[in-house]
């Protein structure tokens, strides 16, 4: 694949970070898109939230069995949010703040400074938010969430 642009943030370390956007709230970035791509980003300005998809392009290895951030036990890595992925791709739903030409300003990111980007998608609520979705072994509130950072497990 390859990438449409950049990801910047202030997170310079894949340790400490948020583990998802619900634990960076108000952190700013921005994503800086490649020339041949700005076309694509037409009436993007509408949308409040975009998905970001990128690489976990720090990620050295893969397991199929990991123990998450949120947990003490063993899970399937496609139970979780591991970036120990096979394929070690990432997903985002950041806030769209402005947009200045090639660049898209937002807040709550939670991705690790100079990450690749592979596509944006625009969060469309009547397509994405699902009524009476079960989260599975994952019983954290939105406080843990976010105060939860990550450590030296997924390295």
């Amino acid at each position: 694949m390859e990438p449409i642009g950049s990801i910047h943030s202030p997170h310079e370390d894949i340790e400490n970070m948020p583990i998802q956007p619900k634990g960076a709230v108000d952190v700013e970035g921005k994503i800086s898109i490649h020339p041949p791509y700005v076309e694509g980003l037409k009436d993007i300005e509408g949308f409040s939230h975009i998905y970001l998809i990128y690489p976990f392009h720090k990620a050295a290895r893969t397991s199929l069995r990991v123990t998450p951030f949120m947990d003490t036990k063993e899970r399937g890595v496609f139970a979780t949010r591991s970036p120990l992925r096979p394929n070690h791709i990432g997903i985002s739903i950041v806030r769209l703040v402005r947009r200045e030409g090639a660049v898209l300003f937002v807040k709550d990111i939670d991705i690790l400074n100079g990450t690749p980007l592979w596509d944006i998608k625009p969060y469309i609520e009547n397509f994405d938010r699902v009524e009476g979705s079960v989260s599975g072994w994952m019983t954290a509130d939105v406080e843990e969430v976010s105060q939860k950072r990550s450590d030296g497990r997924f390295k």
